[in-house]
């Protein structure tokens, strides 16, 4: 099972109303086909009532064994379903990476 896969898989534990896993390891200086970067925009109503740093650990515990191993960068978008209304459902870009755009 791919990288992606599995985190895609320990993620729908929370329930979510709407998940995107974008593995974004093709923005950064890794050989090709890497699983090493990744961006999550995650809306569950398991985060009402959390501040940003409890859902953040929430997806560390969650995705440990990842982090521990082939995950090098993980970035967290996390809401509620009215917050993530409040947006226009649209997710957030990421950024260039200042390290280069792989080999």
């Amino acid at each position: 099972m791919s990288v992606q896969a599995r985190i895609e898989e320990k993620l729908e534990t929370l329930e979510p109303v709407s998940v995107a896993v974008e593995n974004e390891s093709h923005m950064h200086h890794v050989p090709p086909d890497s699983e090493t970067h990744f961006k999550v925009t995650l809306v569950s109503d398991q985060f009402e009532g959390l501040m940003p740093v409890k859902r953040h650990q929430l997806i560390y515990s969650l995705l440990a064994d990842e982090l521990a191993g082939p995950v090098h960068a993980l970035a967290l978008h996390l809401y509620t379903p009215q917050q993530w209304a409040a947006r226009n459902e649209v997710r957030p870009d990421s950024p260039n990476c200042r390290g280069g755009g792989g080999q």
